[in-house]
């Protein structure tokens, strides 16, 4: 009577083993999962950044504000007849 019992408890942990731990198994979808999570966190961040230079260029491809913005703050840049102050800043 022992065997038996013995015998349909080794099948069922033979049976088992491919469930949890083989190479399709709950533990390698949990993992895939958690990857997958993370890879759609890092591209949201990546389309949010998109977007952003997307507007930008579009700004500098038709409005000549952004350039000017750009001109002044990036190259020191005036336009005729004007004064640039500078003050110090203090920390």
């Amino acid at each position: 009577m022992r065997w038996p019992v013995l015998v349909i408890a080794l099948l069922a942990v033979a049976l088992q083993y491919p469930l949890w731990i083989g190479k399709g198994g709950w533990l390698r979808v949990w993992e895939v999962e958690k990857q997958l999570a993370a890879q759609k966190d890092g591209n949201r961040k990546l389309e949010q950044r998109n977007t952003g230079l997307e507007a930008e260029v579009r700004d500098l491809k038709t409005g000549y504000e952004a350039v000017e913005e750009r001109a002044r703050f990036e190259l020191g840049l005036t336009k005729p007849d004007e004064v640039f102050v500078q003050t110090p800043q203090q920390k």
